[in-house]
Parts: C-alpha cells; sequence; structure tokens
C-alpha cells in the first residue's frame, strides 16, 4: 500500500465515523426526531402483540372481537394495531396472562358437553334452542362448521339454570327441536353484530354492520341508492381482525353472514332503515365529483362505550326483547320492500 492510499484510506474511514456520529446526534435530537425516534414503538402490529401477550392468533383476534384488548386505527389506514400502554396495562394485571387466556377460552361441543356432565347430543339440543351460544367457529378437515362456546359462558349457564342439564327435556324445548329449529347462526350473528357495533360511533358504519347480514339483493331492496349501496359495502367490517384467512373460510364466512329467517330478515330490514335514517341526518354518502372526503369509520375512543342507537336484540345470545320501531316506520319498510323471502335451507356441516 502506498502512503497515498494509506492516506485516503484513513481520511475515508474518519469522514464514515463523523458521518456515523452526526446521524446519531440528530437522531437523539428532540427537535429533528420523529416520532417513532423518540421512544420506543407507540403501537405494534397484531401478530407482535399476540406474541408479546402469549396468546395464539385464534385467541388474539377473539379478545379483540370481544373488547379485551383496545386496537388503533394507523393514521395512513391498514390493518389495526395495538399500543403499547394497552399491551403494558394487560401485562401489569395479576396472574398474566391466565385470566386473559380463561376469558378467550372456548370449547366446541364434545368439550363443552363434558365440561357441563351432559351428553353431546344433549347440548347440541340445548344450543340449538338457544340457551348457549357460540362466539366463533371453525372449520373441521371435511370443511364442516364446527361452533365453539366460551367457556367462561358455559360456566355461567350451568350454574344460572341447573334444571337444564337433567332430567326430562321441557316441553318447550321438545317442540323446537322436533321442528327442526336451530339458532346457533342467528346467534352468532347477533353476538358479532354487537359486538360490531360497540366498537364504532361512526354511523355509516354502524349501518354497514346493519348491512352485512342482508344479502345484495335484499340490500338493493332496502336501499335504493347505488351509491349509499357502495358506501356500505366499502365500510363494511372485515371478516377477521386484519387476516384475509383461508379461502374456505371466507366461503363459511359467506354463508354464515346473511339472514336466512323471515322474522330476522324483516328485523335487520328494519334495523338498517333506523341506522340509514340516522347516518343520512349526519353525512350523506360520498359521490363521484362532489369534494367531499371520503371519511372512514370513526373508532370508539377508549374507555368509550357507544350505545346503539336502535334497539335490537344484539348482544351475548341475542335474547333481548326490542321495544319496536317507531310508529309507522315498519309499515313504511314492508310497503317499500314487500315480505321477507323464505328461509334459506342451511349448507351442509351446520350441524355439528
Amino acid at each position: 500500500m502506498t502512503a497515498t492510499e494509506a492516506t485516503c484510506g484513513r481520511t475515508t474511514g474518519t469522514y464514515t465515523n463523523r458521518r456515523r456520529r452526526t446521524a446519531r446526534e440528530h437522531a437523539s435530537d428532540p427537535r429533528t426526531a420523529g416520532p417513532a425516534a423518540a421512544g420506543p414503538a407507540a403501537t405494534v402490529a397484531s401478530g407482535r402483540a399476540a406474541q408479546e401477550l402469549g396468546l395464539k392468533r385464534g385467541e388474539f383476534d377473539l379478545a379483540v372481537h370481544l373488547g379485551l384488548i383496545g386496537t388503533e386505527a394507523p393514521p395512513g389506514g391498514g390493518n389495526p394495531r395495538v399500543g403499547r400502554a394497552e399491551i403494558d396495562r394487560l401485562r401489569a394485571t395479576a396472574g398474566f396472562p391466565d385470566p386473559l387466556r380463561e376469558k378467550v377460552r372456548t370449547a366446541g361441543t364434545a368439550e363443552a358437553a363434558a365440561l357441563l356432565g351432559i351428553s353431546p347430543v344433549r347440548f347440541t339440543g340445548l344450543a340449538r334452542v338457544g340457551c348457549v351460544s357460540p362466539v366463533a367457529f371453525s372449520l373441521n378437515r371435511y370443511r364442516a362448521v364446527v361452533w365453539l362456546y366460551l367457556v367462561e359462558e358455559l360456566t355461567a349457564f350451568a350454574a344460572r339454570e341447573p334444571e337444564l342439564l337433567g332430567g326430562r327435556t321441557p316441553d318447550g324445548m321438545r317442540a323446537v327441536l322436533k321442528a327442526g329449529g336451530d339458532r346457533r347462526a342467528r346467534n352468532w350473528r347477533a353476538h358479532r353484530t354487537g359486538r360490531l357495533l360497540s366498537r364504532t360511533a361512526d354511523p355509516w358504519a354502524r349501518a354497514a354492520v346493519r348491512a352485512s347480514a342482508l344479502d345484495p339483493v335484499q340490500l338493493a331492496e332496502v336501499v335504493d341508492d347505488p351509491y349509499e349501496r357502495a358506501y356500505l359495502v366499502r365500510m363494511r367490517p372485515a371478516g377477521a381482525f386484519g387476516r384475509p384467512g383461508s379461502v374456505s373460510g371466507r366461503e363459511a364466512m359467506e354463508q354464515l353472514m346473511p339472514a336466512d329467517d323471515p322474522d330476522e330478515i324483516l328485523w335487520c330490514r328494519v334495523n338498517l332503515v333506523r341506522e340509514l335514517d340516522w347516518a343520512r341526518e349526519c353525512r350523506p354518502a360520498p359521490r363521484p365529483g362532489d369534494g367531499r372526503p371520503r371519511c372512514g369509520p370513526a373508532a370508539v375512543p377508549p374507555g368509550l362505550r357507544v350505545p346503539p342507537r336502535p334497539v335490537g336484540r344484539e348482544g351475548r345470545g341475542g335474547h333481548g326483547r326490542p321495544t319496536g320501531p317507531r310508529p309507522g316506520l315498519r309499515l313504511r319498510l314492508l310497503s317499500r320492500l314487500g315480505p321477507g323471502r323464505a328461509a334459506r335451507p342451511l349448507p351442509s356441516g351446520r350441524d355439528r
């Protein structure tokens, strides 16, 4: 190596070290550092949050759905994220992570029946008449729907209705079962709708939640304006938290989501009309060339629970009693839509 090359090498090394030192000083300066450089990331992705909370991905998704874990919408859009403060709050609870895992623990038919000390046949009958309501579902290897129930709700039901776990089945329940009644899918839809409504304050997002329970033909009959229908579809909640899911899972969701009982269809129509009236009063749906920003759904701030505007049956189990729509609303709705269509046959695999 010549003296010139050695001098150039020392000069280059000095210049590189000086650049690195200047970059570190620039990053540490609070006047020039951005939000990400000022400290640890304020939010993390859902997968990272699930790892830090010691949850499987399915357990994490269910915890978000139940409102046990708060999420934040990124400013630029995209999948919801979990705040670092929310993770720290959950990790600081006594006995972490066992209490959180216990709240999202689910059981299928066989495990639930064993937990209650009854036969799977009797448990299936209790679920079909609506005594217990599924909170989620999975697909087995035959792509049949397997309903999942919260263990916490099962133990509460056993303590509340011990007489239904043994002895003769009540005549009313036997009549429903003999007629082929099955409220599992309907109660799952009611449970899901109630949870989604509690997580948003945006009137159009709430109307989109209601609209997701109607098939495209029913939706077109209720909402005449094509721009409003397109806006409702765009504001519709995703089927899973931040994940597209498998093809078979999406197909099962598409089959289970629409209401399939005439009474349920009519009730969904009434609630959608009520939500649409409220949304139209707040702001009109965006149209091409109107120059208005296409606002996204407004999430509920942490600690604030938004009561649903229209009175409905949604909630845990879906056994609430509606007070009915405003006078004349049902007649106006029926005049626009006509009577509900006949119930669609259940696809194979729903009886598990």
